[in-house]
């Protein structure tokens, strides 16, 4: 079992930065690739960054690329996601969410391809 626990969410203006953190526990010694997803308010879950377990590979949503980037410290056993100029439409609850992973370069882009989540983390943008 992992257990995954966010943090780092809270009100700020557009245009702002944020930066979102992940911390695992429990069996983290095998490689676990990573994720985040967000979920704003009347929509449905939406992928936003992944990462491989080497943390070598990443893959972003078109409509964050190029404003977020996502990033690991295995020794930490920590997942972040930087956010930058942020928009009114980031508005939601990211989750990170991790699933073990044979290789160490590759990442995965559903929901349904994560095994564990955590309890989420509310990010608010204003205009």
């Amino acid at each position: 079992q992992v257990q995954l626990v966010e943090s780092g969410g809270g009100l700020v203006q557009a245009g702002g930065s944020l930066r979102l953190s992940c911390a695992a526990s429990g069996r983290t010694s095998s490689g676990y690739a990573m994720g985040w997803f967000r979920q704003g308010p009347g929509t449905e879950g939406e992928f936003v960054a992944a990462i491989s377990w080497s943390g070598g590979v990443t893959y972003y949503a078109e409509s964050v690329k190029g404003r977020f980037t996502i990033s690991r410290d295995n020794a930490k056993n920590t997942l972040y996601l930087q956010m930058n100029s942020l928009k009114p439409e980031d508005t939601a609850v990211y989750y990170c969410a991790a699933r073990p992973s044979t290789y160490r370069s590759t990442y995965y882009l559903s929901e349904y391809e994560y095994d564990y989540w955590g309890q989420g983390t509310q990010v608010t943008v204003s205009s």
